[in-house]
């Protein structure tokens, strides 16, 4: 069984505007899929449907063989409890700490009073603290958020992530605010920490030599359907350009920023 499985999904945003247009994949346990494609292709939405903050207008998506898509209340409350989510934006609270950022991966697993309060079991502080280490930067824990560079807040959304303890990994152009450099490490701690772990990631990628680099496999977009689905190997030039529907510019090639 695949740990995550899209079967015919689309959806139609309000207005009309059809994001998805039948999308049906399969994607085993433990894989890195980056998500390629033009802005509106159907990227975000796509990995939108997997933690339902995007519910499909037909069509269902399923983990482990339970529909994420027909979950709701505390069934959809457990379900997201194992799905982490990276932003482009880091979404971070900025005048709170590293720390306590990161502390908010645990909120699922605790009394909700906890949460309130900011009383986190032993535990869990050692283990936030232990996500801040996977990441490198654990002497950051007790700054605040908004004191840090671009690259070091999308490390403590990684570590926010991390804290949740999930299986599946959504990470929607997590780079995309980021510096070459910066890019490749953030992408190198995502890539590293889904192999050490065995988390099913799925990432939203602008830099096409960035896809072929981190991902296990390469899935391309376009007006709202997957027109390729292969190996970073098979992702060629000529169909990246097929992908874009037209040649590729500077600027979707790392190597050219």
């Amino acid at each position: 069984m695949s740990h995550i499985a899209f079967q015919d999904v689309e959806v139609t945003y309000p207005g009309g505007l059809k994001a998805l247009k039948g999308v049906t994949l399969e994607i085993p346990r433990g894989q890195f899929v980056v998500i390629v494609g033009l802005s509106g292709a159907g990227k975000s939405t796509l990995i939108r449907t997997v933690n339902s903050l995007v519910v499909p207008s037909k069509g269902d998506v399923a983990i482990d063989g339970a529909s994420v898509t027909t979950a709701r209340g505390a069934a959809l409350r457990r379900m997201r409890s194992d799905i982490g989510m990276i932003f482009q934006t880091f979404n971070l609270v900025k005048r709170s700490s590293v720390l306590r950022n990161v502390l908010a991966g645990r909120l699922g697993d605790v009394p909700a009073w906890r949460g309130v309060l900011g009383t986190f079991p032993a535990a869990d502080l050692a283990f936030a603290h232990e996500c801040l280490a996977r990441v490198g930067i654990p002497e950051k824990a007790f700054v605040r958020a908004d004191a840090l560079s671009g690259g070091q807040q999308q490390r403590v959304g990684i570590a926010r992530a991390l804290a949740q303890k999930p299986s599946v990994m959504l990470a929607d152009e997590p780079v995309a605010s980021l510096d070459p450099p910066t890019s490749h490490a953030v992408m190198s701690d995502l890539k590293r920490i889904a192999r050490e772990d065995g988390i099913t990631t799925i990432v939203n990628l602008h830099f096409i030599d960035m896809a072929r680099e981190y991902a296990d496999r390469i899935v391309g977009m376009r007006d709202g359907l997957v027109v390729f689905d292969g190996t970073p190997a098979e992702a060629t030039d000529r169909a990246f350009e097929d992908i874009y529907g037209r040649p590729i510019d500077e600027d979707e090639d790392l190597r050219g920023a």
